[in-house]
């Protein structure tokens, strides 16, 4: 199996695909916050934003399962 220990002494998943939704949440929040701040117009945010659920949603289906996951040790896939 693919990963690391965790302080708790579980394992932590290394495999970037485990990776790939939380930074697309993260550029999701982002792309508000710029809304909020005036730096981004609400047009972009309305073009923009379906795309980063698309995305996230095509990784997840395309997503080849990893060693973790195929041991039973991800409980996200």
């Amino acid at each position: 199996m693919e990963g690391e220990m965790k302080a708790g002494g579980g394992m932590k998943c290394s495999c970037p695909h485990h990776k790939a939704i939380p930074a697309l949440v993260i550029l999701f929040g982002l792309l508000f916050l710029l809304e909020a701040l005036g730096s981004v117009s609400m047009r972009t945010v309305s073009i923009i934003w379906p795309l980063i659920v698309i995305v996230a949603g095509i990784m997840k289906w395309t997503a080849k399962g990893c060693k973790c996951c195929s041991g039973g040790m991800c409980m996200t896939c």
